[in-house]
């Protein structure tokens, strides 16, 4: 049984209130009359489904050819995406589900959000719908599954897992004589050094100062045996953290990363073929291909001491609060079926199913990436799930960017981060 942490009392801190893009009807959304949601006798007539998104870039298009093939296959129900801004996406649902106007009735989330959102109270467990779908837990990858689990009660259906991974250049590899990817510190360690020419202006690994750190910095630290959160309180200024951080900053005092690299900077050098290896997300592909790199993917390797980890994030369908309609739920239901055995289209984009008939299929495991990233869902970890961790953690960037930029000692950087999510747990 999962269950949330409750962080010095309940109070939640506020979204900022923003007008909500008009989204059309919600058919049935707010309908009360109706509460049978897990009823298997509920006559199928015909309704619309208003679905969100926050996949307005290019992963958009894929997610739109699910939804049309959906609509194509049967025409008792019909799916209405509604893709909104990724930047503004949880104020414009949170606004959304608290005024229950134009509300969606299904909408993608981060699995990390959905602790939050279920403390909120705007969301209803999916357990009645799953069961009236025929939608099995042992269907999908445990680890979203078990995060979600919340009170005995299922909130969440995974679409996809987005671990951090490894993009390497082949060229330059092939170039230095390393015949296959790094899996452990001292074959990366060896390899960054042999991929530096500085002659060339070539560097083994481009350490980034700012975002994707979001990702690498929880993965370095779980793999060394440390966590950013010790059940009662921030704890990424424990020896394991820091040994992470002064680690990352030795690569750039060895040379084989330059300093001071800015936002996207280790990004910018990876397109130009000046960065052997680059730690990113799945969401990199489209742009790779499209710059034409002769690039391989692969697990991110063991850098830590204890335990082979790394951080992802998740994409979900939920349920939220007041759908009650028992033809819209049983529409959903029918829709989240549907996915759960023909998503290739979302692969397509460069993510990794969270689906295992997907998974195990022959058309899965033939697209290299992807079925690369799905080696690691096995030690796959989320956010702390801890209510509001985005902005208790949110310190922890800062102050990491000024130990990596060599303008604080580690453990002075993430003693002021602790210090700052500390007061910030108290707002």
């Amino acid at each position: 049984m999962k269950k949330t942490t409750k962080l010095l009392g309940t109070s939640l801190i506020a979204l900022s209130m923003v007008a909500a893009a008009g989204c059309g009807n919600n058919n049935g959304g707010n309908n009360a009359e109706s509460n049978n949601q897990g009823s298997t006798n509920a006559k199928a007539e015909k309704a619309d489904i208003l679905f969100w998104t926050p996949f307005s870039g290019a992963d958009g298009e894929f997610m739109k050819k699910i939804v049309e093939k959906y609509n194509s296959s049967q025409d008792t129900y019909k799916v209405k995406l509604v893709i909104q801004p990724n930047g503004e996406y949880y104020k414009l649902l949170d606004v959304a589900m608290s005024a229950g106007k134009d509300r969606p009735d299904l909408a993608i989330m981060h699995v990390d959000q959905i602790p939050t959102y279920v403390n909120k109270g705007q969301l209803q467990p999916m357990d009645d719908l799953a069961a009236a779908s025929a939608i099995n837990k042992t269907d999908y990858v445990e680890a979203p599954v078990n995060y979600e689990t919340i009170d005995s009660k299922w909130y969440g259906i995974p679409l996809d897992i987005h671990p951090l991974v490894m993009y390497y250049n082949k060229d330059l590899f092939e170039q230095a004589g390393i015949t296959a990817p790094p899996t452990n510190r001292a074959e990366f360690e060896a390899d960054v050094e042999k991929l530096t020419n500085k002659d060339k202006g070539t560097y083994g690994y481009v350490v980034p100062t700012l975002w994707p750190q979001q990702f690498i910095f929880p993965t370095l630290v779980w793999q060394n045996g440390g966590d950013l959160w010790n059940g009662t309180d921030v704890a990424y200024n424990s020896p394991e953290a820091v040994e992470m951080v002064q680690w990352m900053r030795s690569l750039v005092d060895k040379g084989v990363s330059p300093g001071n690299v800015q936002q996207d900077g280790e990004n910018t050098l990876f397109l130009q073929g000046k960065n052997a290896i680059q730690f990113n997300g799945p969401w990199m592909k489209g742009q790779f291909d499209e710059a034409g790199i002769h690039y391989g993917v692969a697990p991110v390797p063991q850098i830590g001491k204890a335990k082979q980890a790394v951080y992802a994030g998740s994409h979900n369908f939920v349920l939220p609060k007041g759908v009650t309609d028992a033809n819209v739920v049983k529409g959903i239901g029918d829709f989240l079926k549907y996915v759960s055995t023909n998503s290739m289209d979302w692969a397509a984009s460069g993510q990794a199913l969270a689906s295992k008939p997907m998974l195990e299929s022959e058309e899965f495991k033939a697209l290299d990436m992807q079925s690369n990233v799905a080696k690691s869902f096995d030690y796959v970890q989320f956010a702390p799930n801890v209510l509001n961790w985005a902005t208790i953690s949110d310190p922890i960037w800062g102050e990491l960017s000024n130990a990596l930029l060599g303008k604080k000692d580690a453990q002075k950087a993430m003693d002021d981060a602790v210090a700052k999510s500390r007061q910030a747990m108290k707002k």
